[in-house]
C-alpha cells in the first residue's frame, strides 16, 4: 500500500527529530541558543534574516527546514530539492567587535571547512571544497556538487551587525532528482550513512568549534588554523582554472593559494599572480 502524503511518505527520508537535536545542541555554554525545524519554507536565510531584524531571533539561532522551495545560492541563483532529501539550515552569528568587519568574509569559507571536517569522517566520503564555498563529492569518478553556502550580512533589532549563514547539502538526492547533471549527493557517493540527524549534529558542532577558534583569534584565519585547514580541504588549489569575473572578464591559470583575506590567487602562464575575490570558478582538466 502506498503511504499517504506527509512527513513519513518516503521511508528512506524520515523527518528530523527536532527535540533530540535541541537537546544535543542547545545547552549551556554552546554557541547555539535556539533550534527550530519547520516543515517547509521559501528560504531559511530569508526567514532568519527577517527574524533577526524584528528581534525574534538572537545570535546562535538555528533555523532548519525539511523542505526549501526558494533556496538561494551565490549570485542569487535559485534552487530547490525534494522534502527531507538534504540538510537545509541557516544560523545567525554576531562576531562582535573583537573580529574586524573586514575579516567577516571568512565566514562562508569557515562553514565550508566545518562541513568537510564533519561530513568526511561520518560519511566515509572524501568531501572537498571548490573555492570559495561549494562542497564536492566523487560520484562515479567525477566531481559533483554536493551543496553550497551563502552568507548575508544583516542588522539585529538593536543595531548590532550580524551574519546569516546558510547551508544546503544534498543527502539522499537520487539520480532522477538531480537539478543539473553536475550535482550529486551523499547517497550517490556511497556514504556510510544518510541519516540526517547525526549529520546535522556533526556539522553544527564542527561549525561551532571552528567559529570559536576563529573568533578567539580575532578573525585571523592563519592564527586560528582556518587558512591551512581550508587549503587542505580545497580541491581547487593546484588545478588549472578559469575564473569568470563580474562584468564578463575572465582569468585563466593555476590556482596556487588562498590569501589571508580568503581570495583565490591565480598564476597565469607567465607566472604573474592575481588574487580574485568574487568569481565563478571552473575547474579545467
Amino acid at each position: 500500500m502506498t503511504p499517504p502524503p506527509g512527513r513519513w511518505s518516503d521511508l528512506d527520508r524520515p523527518p528530523l527529530n527536532a527535540r533530540a537535536l535541541r537537546t544535543a545542541l542547545v545547552r549551556p555554554g554552546s554557541l547555539w541558543t535556539d533550534l527550530t525545524v519547520v516543515e517547509s519554507t521559501g528560504s531559511t536565510n530569508a526567514d532568519l534574516a527577517a527574524a533577526a531584524a524584528s528581534g525574534d531571533a538572537a545570535p546562535g539561532t538555528v533555523r532548519v527546514a525539511e523542505e526549501q522551495v526558494r533556496g538561494r545560492g551565490r549570485l542569487d541563483r535559485q534552487w530547490s530539492a525534494p522534502a527531507r532529501s538534504g540538510l537545509f539550515c541557516s544560523v545567525l552569528l554576531a562576531p562582535g567587535p573583537e573580529v574586524p568587519a573586514e575579516r567577516w568574509g571568512w565566514l562562508p569559507l569557515l562553514a565550508g571547512v566545518a562541513a568537510v571536517t564533519a561530513l568526511t569522517p561520518v560519511t566515509e566520503v572524501a568531501t572537498a571544497l571548490k573555492w570559495p564555498n561549494d562542497l564536492l563529492v566523487p560520484v562515479d569518478g567525477e566531481e559533483r556538487k554536493l551543496g553550497g553556502i551563502l552568507a548575508e550580512r544583516v542588522t539585529l533589532a538593536d543595531g548590532t551587525p550580524a551574519v546569516v549563514l546558510g547551508m544546503g547539502i544534498n543527502v539522499s538526492l537520487r539520480a532522477e532528482e538531480l537539478p543539473v547533471p553536475t550535482a550529486g549527493s551523499l547517497l550517490q557517493a556511497g556514504a556510510a550513512t544518510t541519516d540526517r540527524d547525526p549529520l546535522l549534529r556533526a556539522v553544527l558542532r564542527s561549525l561551532a568549534e571552528w567559529y570559536g577558534r576563529w573568533t578567539v583569534a580575532g578573525g585571523d584565519a592563519s592564527a586560528g588554523g582556518l587558512l591551512p585547514a581550508y587549503a587542505a580541504c580545497c580541491a581547487t588549489l593546484g588545478r588549472s582554472v578559469r575564473a569568470l569575473l563580474p562584468g564578463g572578464a575572465e582569468v585563466r591559470g593555476e590556482a596556487v593559494a588562498v590569501d589571508g583575506t580568503g581570495r583565490l590567487v591565480i598564476a597565469d602562464a607567465e607566472g604573474v599572480q592575481r588574487p580574485v575575490d568574487a568569481a565563478d570558478i571552473v575547474h579545467l582538466r
